[in-house]
Order: structure tokens, then C-alpha cells, then sequence
């Protein structure tokens, strides 16, 4: 079996901290490691990533599984794209298919993910090809050379270049094969007065990866200055959703998690020049205000925020409306502005200079708290007024922050919240927590548990299946209740039982890594992962206390479906006399036991 034999070696040279923590920061807690779960809007480490086992479970959400489960959910990839993606990253080459892949998410009459992203990738070589030619490339290499981009940052974000012509990509990708409507649905060209042409003509092009370093999109900057617009980028798609991705993140990634610090910019050039001068944990966003999607990718890979805007007044409102998205996450912000002292407006300008650098981080040094930003805009707005006309308008945005979000912030930090909004504003705490309640701040958010959560305790069931996904050896007879599917509680569990029944039958590994690389779902991946966690825990990772365990809990189903039985017939004895009673003794009404048919 060619797929299942590439799964396992891939699965063994894919250390499962490793992959997920170039996704997100891992802190080590014990024998594990933990962090912010990207599956959900979490405010405190709730995933767990467990080595011994080359797993991962959050707590809060459920979800969990193994790494090829985790770069499926966090990178929306079918599990075939999770294996060639991971086998590159191991350098193992996989076993050539001789057919097409079953698997696919997207219609069979429209272009799959992976149909996209091969077309960007052929539209990454088509522009980075024109950028090196000597007559195509010449206007933008002058544009390029004029901005003092170096050769490693051209490479570093494979920057290129599109023709004055407008099919030039269109004339390369029929020549593989690739229809114009292809081109059209992954955004590379357009109708124009004129017909069907390519999206991108005469420009410098920026692609724009995703963490791992896909081309899911690309932005483009004009060469002839009465072009309209200046800039323009690829419209969303199935791998593009502008308001979650930043420009730079992969070249970036790596420098935000060592230094614990990200910080934001507005453009593309600005996060070049700013990684051309050494400060290499720079993203921009794409054109658009910063967004809770941006937020939240942020907040898991660093602990501080720095947002760098224009000094000017659209500057300042980019930075209020900053302040409303980040204020309830996790994570420490401070806004930075280029003052006109620095000598420039953006980064870009500024580390041109003979001393850019320094100024650059004196920049960044001085951003002040988000919270002191936010009041110290506000007094300037209410500067002149009387007492009670301030003390209205900090009230007023006090309960503003609560709509905000702040019932969603952990207690702890929450209080932090209310003593530093009392000392920006004068107010006292108990203000600041009147203020709060009237914007519905401190309500408690009572979340239903999960269903992963409620099904591996309580139940003897559950329990027998998350010991036997610790010790295999415990599946001895399983045929007594492992093949019992009809007795689960939901068709997830049932999915683990057939697969461990398979396994077993296979004389195949039954043990949670093995269940876990022939699940079908995600959700019964999460579930597989849940039910050993709690085996674990209930028996200490102790082997004698697993299988004392697993016996109690066997002894427990037996007793419950012999009850069941018991019960059964109770209820259609009693059903019986019922019916007796009401159509009386005819036996063309009511077949007697023993008799067969009524005639």
C-alpha cells in the first residue's frame, strides 16, 4: 500500500512540535508543549502538543489529532496536499500515483485549491522570468533600483515584473494547458473593453504567500506614473482572503517568534526596506484596515504588537480603529508613529538615510500603550469642554471598550484592564467597573462543552476505547464489544471503533498513532485524540492502572447492555398487556406468543 507506506515515513520525519510551532509559539510545560489553539478565538494557552505521542489537543475546542490533522485544519489543505507539503519540508520523495486522486474540496466543474495554486506558481515564474529579461523587465528593474531594493530582497520575496502586453501570461499558460477561464477564476486575468487579458500588465509584482510559502495572490505597483490604480491586487479566491493575510508573514515568521514582537507596516515596500535594513519581524496588511483575522494570526506567534502609522491624520484614525480590533486580544499593544522630526512619512523613506536605522527604532521604541494612545486621542477631542462634559465622554468610552470585548478577557487581565483605565482617566475602579457594566463588559461567557469533551468521560464505553488507544494489547476479544457500532453515541466514535476493528483484523498497529493515520475526518480525529488523553489521565499513564481500568469500565458496559436487554423486554411485556387490555382476548387482534401469524 504505496499511500499508507509514504504516510508512515512521513509521519516519522515530521516532529510534531516542530511543524506547529512554525505555525505558532509553543512554551514547554512539563513533558509537553503549549499555546494559543488556532482553532478557535482563544484567549489562553488551551492546546497542548504531546511529543511522547507526536499529538496535539485543545482542551477548550476539542480539536486534536496528529501532524497531518494539524497542517490540514491550520492550512486548509486536503490530505494529500498535507502529505506532499510535509514531504518536502522532510525531503522525502513520495510514490508516483498512477491515476488522479480521489480527494478533492472543490466542485468538479470549478478550479480546486490546489488547481489555484499552481496557476500563481506559474504566474510567480512568468513574472520573475520577465523581471530578468533585457527589453520586458528594463522599466521595472528602474523602478526597483530607484526604490534601493537589493538583489537578495528581489529573491527573498521573489519580486517580478509584468510585460506591457496584455496575454503575455494567458500566451505561457495555454502553452501548458491551462484554460483562459482557469486564468479568470484564480484572478490572473480579466475581461476588459478590449476581451480577455491579463490582470497584471506593465507593473512591478509583489507575490503574497501564506505562512508556508505558497503564492496565493500577488499585488502590483504601477510603472507609469498616469496608471490607474497605483496599486492593485489579485481579488479573493479560494486560497486568498485579504483580511486575514499579511504581506511578508512568511519571510517573517521566523524573526516575529524569536524577537516576540511583530510589527505592522502599510505597504509592501515598506516591509522590504524594512527587512532589507536588518528588521526582519515586519508584515503589512494588504491595502485594508487591520482586522480581528489579523489579530488573531499575530497574537499566536508573539506576546507584543507594535503598529506603525503615518503621523498624519489618517494615520491617526487607522490607529483607532486598530485600537478597537486588538483591545480584547491576549497579547501587548503599542501604536508608533513617524514623527516629522524622523525626516520621512513611511519606513521606506526613513532607512534610506544615512542613519534610517536608528530613527527607525527610536520610532518603534517610543509607541506608547494602546490604552494610553486611545485616551490621550480622546482628550485631545474633548479639550475646552467642562468637567462634566469630559467625565461623560470617558464614561462613554469606558463602556465602549466593554462592547468591545473585555467580558472576554481572562480575570486577571481584566483587572489589569480596569486599574490602567483608572489611571489614564482619573476615574475610580469602581467607575471604571460601573462604566463597564453598562456596555455589558462583565458578563460571563458560559460556553457549551464540547461534544469530544462530554463523550470521553462518563461514558465505560469511551473509556474501554481510550485505554485499548494507549496499550492495543487491552483488544484482546474486542469482538465483544468493539463491533458493537450500533451501541456508540454518535457516528464518530463509531468511526474509531470500525477503524480500530480494521486494524486489528489487519494485524496493523491499533494504537492511537495508528487509528489516527486512517481516520477520514477531522472530527473523529479530535475525538480519537480526546478519549486517549482522558484514558491517560484516569490511569495515570500507568500500565497496571490502564488495564484495571479498562476492566472496570468492561465489567461496566456488560452490566449496562445486559440491564438494556432486561429492560427491553420489560417494556414490551408491559406494552402487551396494554394492547390486551384495550382490544380485549380476540386473537386476530392481539397474536398470542407461540402462535405465529394471526389468521
Amino acid at each position: 500500500m504505496a499511500m499508507g507506506d509514504d504516510r508512515d515515513r512521513v509521519r516519522d520525519a515530521s516532529d510534531i512540535v516542530d511543524v506547529v510551532g512554525e505555525c505558532l509559539a509553543l512554551k514547554p510545560k512539563g513533558r509537553e508543549f503549549v499555546g494559543l489553539c488556532p482553532f478557535h478565538d482563544d484567549h489562553r494557552p488551551s492546546m497542548c502538543v504531546v511529543p511522547g505521542k507526536q499529538i496535539f489537543h485543545c482542551f477548550s475546542c476539542g480539536a486534536g489529532g496528529d501532524v497531518f490533522t494539524f497542517v490540514q485544519r491550520y492550512h486548509s489543505m486536503e490530505f494529500r496536499e498535507a502529505l506532499t507539503f510535509l514531504a518536502e519540508r522532510a525531503g522525502i520523495e513520495l510514490t508516483k500515483r498512477t491515476g488522479r486522486d480521489g480527494g478533492s474540496d472543490e466542485p468538479s466543474q470549478g478550479m480546486s485549491r490546489g488547481d489555484v495554486l499552481a496557476a500563481n506558481g506559474l504566474a510567480r515564474d512568468f513574472f520573475r522570468t520577465i523581471l530578468r529579461h533585457d527589453d520586458h523587465g528594463r522599466a521595472a528593474r528602474e523602478v526597483i533600483a530607484r526604490r534601493g531594493m537589493s538583489e537578495e530582497m528581489v529573491e527573498r520575496f521573489e519580486i517580478g515584473a509584468a510585460p506591457d502586453r496584455n496575454d503575455g501570461l494567458m500566451m505561457l499558460a495555454h502553452g501548458r494547458g491551462i484554460a483562459s477561464k482557469d486564468l479568470e477564476a484564480a484572478g490572473l486575468c480579466k475581461q476588459r473593453k478590449s476581451g480577455l487579458g491579463d490582470t497584471f500588465r506593465n507593473r512591478v509584482v509583489f507575490p503574497i504567500h501564506d505562512q508556508i510559502g505558497r503564492v496565493i495572490a500577488f499585488g502590483a505597483r504601477r510603472i507609469d506614473e498616469d496608471d490607474i490604480p497605483k496599486y492593485l491586487n489579485s481579488p479573493e479566491s479560494s486560497v486568498f482572503d485579504k483580511s486575514a493575510t499579511l504581506y511578508g508573514l512568511h519571510q517573517a515568521s521566523r524573526a516575529i517568534q524569536r524577537e516576540r514582537v511583530a510589527i505592522v507596516t502599510e505597504g509592501y515596500t515598506d516591509v522590504i526596506a524594512c527587512h532589507q535594513a536588518g528588521f526582519e519581524n515586519v508584515v503589512a496588511t494588504l491595502g485594508t484596515a487591520l482586522t480581528a483575522g489579523h489579530a488573531r494570526t499575530l497574537r499566536r506567534l508573539c506576546e507584543t504588537v507594535v503598529l506603525l502609522f503615518d503621523s498624519d491624520e489618517a494615520g491617526a484614525k487607522a490607529a483607532d480603529r486598530a485600537v478597537e480590533v486588538f483591545f480584547a486580544q491576549p497579547i501587548d499593544v503599542r501604536i508608533a508613529s513617524l514623527a516629522d522630526g524622523e525626516g520621512g512619512k513611511d519606513p521606506d523613506e526613513i532607512l534610506r538615510m544615512e542613519d534610517g536605522a536608528e530613527r527607525f527604532r527610536r520610532a518603534i521604541e517610543s509607541g506608547v500603550d494602546l490604552l494610553e494612545f486611545r485616551y490621550a486621542r480622546l482628550r485631545e477631542k474633548i479639550a475646552g469642554g467642562g468637567i462634566a462634559t469630559q467625565q461623560r465622554a470617558l464614561e462613554e468610552e469606558v463602556r465602549r471598550l466593554g462592547e468591545l470585548g473585555l467580558r472576554r478577557v481572562d480575570p486577571v487581565r481584566r483587572q489589569f484592564v480596569v486599574r490602567r483605565l483608572s489611571e489614564i482617566t482619573g476615574l475610580s475602579a469602581d467607575g471604571v467597573v460601573r462604566s463597564l457594566r453598562g456596555g455589558g463588559a462583565m458578563r460571563e461567557n458560559a460556553d457549551a462543552a464540547v461534544e469530544s469533551k462530554t463523550q470521553a468521560q462518563g461514558d465505560p464505553l469511551a473509556t474501554m476505547i481510550g485505554c485499548a488507544l494507549g496499550d492495543p494489547s487491552l483488544l484482546g476479544g474486542a469482538e465483544d464489544w468493539l463491533s458493537r457500532v450500533d451501541a456508540y453515541p454518535s457516528s464518530r466514535m463509531g468511526e474509531i471503533a470500525t477503524t480500530m476493528i480494521g486494524l486489528v483484523e489487519a494485524g496493523a498497529d491499533a494504537s492511537l498513532a495508528g487509528v489516527l493515520g486512517r481516520l477520514e475526518t477531522e472530527e473523529a480525529s479530535s475525538l480519537a485524540v480526546a478519549l486517549y488523553r482522558e484514558g491517560e489521565r484516569l490511569s495515570q499513564g500507568d500500565d497496571e492502572k490502564r488495564r484495571r481500568l479498562f476492566e472496570d469500565c468492561r465489567r461496566a458496559w456488560t452490566r449496562r447492555r445486559q440491564s438494556e436487554k432486561g429492560g427491553d423486554l420489560i417494556e414490551r411485556l408491559r406494552s402487551s398487556r396494554e394492547r390486551h387490555a384495550t382490544l380485549g382476548a380476540n386473537p386476530t387482534a392481539l397474536p398470542r406468543a407461540g402462535r405465529g401469524q394471526a389468521r
